[in-house]
């Protein structure tokens, strides 16, 4: 169960996603959390593997894999968590929405990837400076650094992306510009990350022996479009279940059984990494 939180500076909320783009809270979710979390991520990833499309490349020995939340084992619990709900509300509105689900697997040998974001900049943020989308990470390991940490530059989410290949790919010339402000992230176990998904980040190269799987959920505002990107589903079984409240920040479809996920959100511009 996640450690019961003090109360959180909306201003720090705000001020760090709207300035460097990312906020992390250490020590959100207790250990023995984390280490069932990373069981059902490699049993799902093990099953993924084995359907064509369910581990999509992200780069050479890199795999994104999206999810159905029941598959999770406290998945209401990271769903639910105060320091999560409390920033999707301070920056997304009481409307705020759950629509992704899944995770990254960075293994032995993945390299660098370019720099990018993770889809092009919505109207809402070019023309009305509004982040209406936000990415919450969860590692699922100590990372360390020959395992690939994360690496994001920050305060890049404002940049209009005119010239990005894609929308989302900069050109390989601003890349010692992001090299020069980029931070590492080296998180632990139960910590837990929020950032603009529009901040120029990558994943770098991976040279330990271990994968490094991290948790992705992603949320909207109620106005934003990311949702069209993937298909969250629910079984009406397990609504019966969740809490009161919980189904209404989830944008999903209810079925009566599960069905394969085809993943919408590719990004091809990655498959191909660097050395």
């Amino acid at each position: 169960m996640p450690v019961p939180p003090p109360p959180y500076d909306i201003a720090e909320i705000m001020g760090g996603l709207y300035g460097p783009g990312i906020i992390a809270r250490r020590g959100a979710f207790e250990r023995g959390w984390v280490a069932r979390l990373r069981e059902d991520v490699d049993t799902l990833f093990d099953e993924a593997r084995c359907i064509p499309g369910g581990a999509v490349p992200r780069g050479p020995n890199r795999h994104y894999v999206e999810i159905h939340p029941e598959r999770l084992r406290g998945f209401v619990d990271l769903m639910m968590h105060p320091w999560i709900t409390t920033v999707a509300r301070a920056v997304l509105g009481p409307g705020w929405r759950v629509v992704e689900v899944g995770f990254d697997v960075p293994g032995p040998g993945a390299m660098d990837q370019p720099w990018h974001r993770d889809f092009p900049m919505p109207e809402a943020t070019r023309v009305g400076r509004r982040l209406d989308s936000l990415a919450f990470n969860l590692t699922t390991i100590d990372v360390t650094e020959d395992m690939g940490p994360f690496e994001i530059a920050p305060g890049t989410q404002w940049e209009t992306g005119e010239d990005f290949a894609a929308g989302m790919f900069p050109p390989e010339a601003n890349g010692p510009r992001y090299a020069a402000r980029a931070e590492r992230k080296l998180a632990r176990m139960g910590d837990v990350s929020a950032r603009s998904a529009l901040t120029i980040h990558r994943g770098t190269a991976n040279r330990s022996q271990l994968s490094r799987p991290v948790l992705v959920l992603g949320v909207d505002a109620p106005d934003a479009r990311n949702g069209e990107r993937h298909d969250l589903q629910l079984t009406r079984r397990y609504v019966a279940t969740l809490p009161p409240g919980v189904l209404d920040h989830l944008a999903c479809r209810l079925v009566d059984e599960l069905e394969p996920i085809v993943q919408l959100h590719q990004i091809d511009g990655l498959t191909m990494g660097r050395a």
